[in-house]
C-alpha cells in the first residue's frame, strides 16, 4: 500500500497554503511537524478527499483518491483537529452514530465501540453523556471515533490536545500498536510525541515541506546548533536574545541556558546533544506562519 502526494497545491486567493508538495507514505507512522500556519491542516482535509486541491494529486496505490468515493473513505479514519460531536449523546451512542454513518453492522460496532473505549480508557464512562466530560476524555472520543472502522490510513490532527501526560503515553502506545501494516499521518506540536513513536518525520514551513527524513537523520541536522551556557541569574535576558532558549534551568544564582543558534553564543558554552525539539526550535523560532 503507498498513498501518495503528488505536486500537491492549495490556493486561498493569493495565499499559498500549500505549496507544491510530494511525499509517498507506506506503512508506517509518520509525523507532521510545522508552526501554526504551516499549512498542515489545509494539507490533511486534501489528504482526506474533504478539501479540493488547486492542483496536484493524492493516489492511493496509483488511484485518485477523489475518483475512489466509498471505497477511500472505508479505509480512511480521520481525526480532525476540532472534531464534531453531539453533547447529549453518550459515548456509546455517539461511537454507534458515528459507526452506523461509516456503514458497519451494527452488531460489529457495538464490539468494536466497547474495545475502542476500553482501550482509550472511557469505558467506565461509556453511558456517560459527552457534554460531561473534560476536554481530553472528549479528546479521547474523538481518538475511538476515527478508528472504529479499523482503517488503513489514519490520519490524526493534534490528537493529544487536552490529554495529560499519562493520557498521552497511552494514546502513543495505542498508536504504535495500531500502525503495524497500516500508514499513519500524525500532526502535533508535542515533539516529543513524535520522537517517540514516527517512523519518519515531514516539516512543513510556509506550505513546503523543507525536511524529510527519519528522526535520527534529522537530528543529525541539529548537531552543532544546541548549546549550553551558565549565566549570572541577571544576565539571561541579555543572552536569550542570542538565539532561540529550549529550556532554563536554575542552580543557585545561576542560570543555565539551552540556546539553538548557528553560532557559539559565548565563550563559556559548551556544545550539546541535540533532540528532535532543538530542531524544531531551529526552524521555528516563532510559530506563527499565517494560513493553516
Amino acid at each position: 500500500m503507498e498513498l501518495s502526494v503528488d505536486r500537491l497545491t492549495k490556493h486561498y486567493g493569493s495565499k499559498i497554503a500549500v505549496d507544491c508538495v510530494s511525499a509517498a507514505l507506506k506503512p508506517g507512522v509518520y509525523g507532521l511537524l510545522g508552526a501554526n500556519g504551516a499549512g498542515k491542516t489545509t494539507l490533511m482535509r486534501i489528504m482526506c478527499a474533504i478539501l479540493e486541491a488547486t492542483s496536484g494529486e493524492v493516489l492511493l496505490d496509483g488511484k485518485e483518491v477523489t475518483s475512489m468515493g466509498a471505497d477511500y473513505r472505508n479505509v480512511l479514519g480521520y481525526l480532525p483537529q476540532d472534531f464534531g460531536y453531539y453533547p447529549g449523546y453518550t459515548a456509546q451512542e455517539f461511537l454507534m452514530y458515528v459507526s452506523a454513518l461509516k456503514g458497519i453492522p451494527k452488531n460489529i460496532a457495538k464490539k468494536r465501540a466497547a474495545e475502542l473505549l476500553e482501550e482509550v480508557g472511557l469505558d467506565h464512562v461509556a453511558h456517560k453523556k459527552i457534554k460531561t466530560f473534560s476536554g481530553g476524555m472528549k479528546q479521547r472520543v474523538g481518538i475511538a471515533q476515527a478508528l472504529l472502522n479499523n482503517p488503513e490510513i489514519l490520519i490524526l490532527d493534534e490528537p493529544t490536545a487536552g490529554l495529560d501526560p499519562k493520557e498521552r503515553v497511552r494514546f502513543r502506545n495505542l498508536l504504535s500498536d495500531y500502525a503495524g501494516d497500516k500508514i499513519v499521518v500524525l500532526s502535533t506540536h508535542i515533539v516529543s510525541d513524535v520522537e517517540a513513536i514516527a517512523d519518519k518525520v515531514l516539516l512543513m514551513k510556509k506550505g513546503k515541506f523543507i525536511l524529510q527524513g527519519s528522526v535520527p537523520d534529522l537530528i543529525k541536522k541539529a548537531e552543532g546548533k544546541v548549546w549550553e551556557l551558565t549565566v549570572p541569574q541577571e544576565e539571561a535576558g541579555r543572552w536569550q536574545a542570542k538565539g532561540v532558549i529550549a529550556n532554563l534551568r536554575h542552580e543557585g544564582q545561576q542560570v543555565v541556558l539551552r540556546i539553538i543558534s548557528d553560532n557559539m553564543p559565548g565563550e563559556m558554552a559548551v556544545p550539546c546533544e541535540a533532540a528532535l525539539e532543538d530542531l524544531y526550535l531551529y526552524y521555528f523560532p516563532t510559530e506563527q506562519e499565517g494560513v493553516r
